[in-house]
This record gives C-alpha cells, sequence and structure tokens, in this order.
C-alpha cells in the first residue's frame, strides 16, 4: 500500500477511523527525512493492512504547530485513535519493523471478558 499524504483537513479522521496509522513528519528540505522516506515506503508495502501516513511540514505548517512538531523527520504510531509512540529521527528498517511489531501486539487498557 502506498503512503498517504494528510493534511489538517484529513488527519484526525485518518487517525481516529483506522486501526493503525503511522505517520510520518517531513519535509522536502530533510536530508534525514528523504533517507527515511524509502524505509517507510516499503513498510507500507509490506503491511497493506496498516495506514501509512505522511505530513509535508512545509505544506502542513499549521498541523505540525497544533501537533508540536519541532525536529524532523518525526515519526508518530496510533492504534484505535490512541498516540502510541512519538519520537524525532529516522529509523532504520529493523527499528521501523520492531515498532510496526509493538504496535500490533499492543492491547492497552481495553476491558476483558468478567471486568464490569
Amino acid at each position: 500500500m502506498a503512503t498517504t499524504a494528510l493534511s489538517e483537513a484529513t488527519f484526525e479522521s485518518t487517525v481516529t477511523g483506522n486501526s493503525i496509522v503511522l505517520v510520518d513528519f517531513w519535509a522536502d528540505w530533510c536530508g534525514p527525512c528523504k533517507r527515511f522516506g524509502p524505509i517507510f515506503e516499503a513498510a507500507s508495502d509490506k503491511n497493506e493492512d496498516i495506514v501509512f501516513g505522511k505530513v509535508d511540514t512545509e505544506a502542513a505548517q499549521e498541523l505540525a504547530a497544533q501537533l508540536q512538531i519541532q525536529a524532523i523527520p518525526t515519526l508518530m504510531a496510533f492504534k484505535n485513535g490512541k498516540l502510541l509512540y512519538r519520537n524525532a529521527g529516522a529509523l532504520n528498517a529493523s527499528q521501523l519493523d520492531g515498532l510496526i511489531a509493538q504496535v500490533r501486539e499492543y492491547e492497552g487498557q481495553e476491558k476483558t471478558s468478567g471486568q464490569a
């Protein structure tokens, strides 16, 4: 699955309307962003059940400010609308695969049968 460009208008609905969403905040002038981009794209091809969104911080400056993005690339991972991971800096493919596995396994505070 290809990555999806996100904007102020689509960010919240994408994050809350999908089970797992990874978002890469980037800019065209950012060297580390350019190195991370192909890694993020390759992961999207291997994980078609996950939404991989990209936010161009130059085009979506208001969204980046609202989310307090101060360094790029910044990666966020959401599961069922809940932010599970946020970190500035590029990951290598192995690190990104590990993060995806952790997000998949996360169960959070959901109730189990037998709890009131």
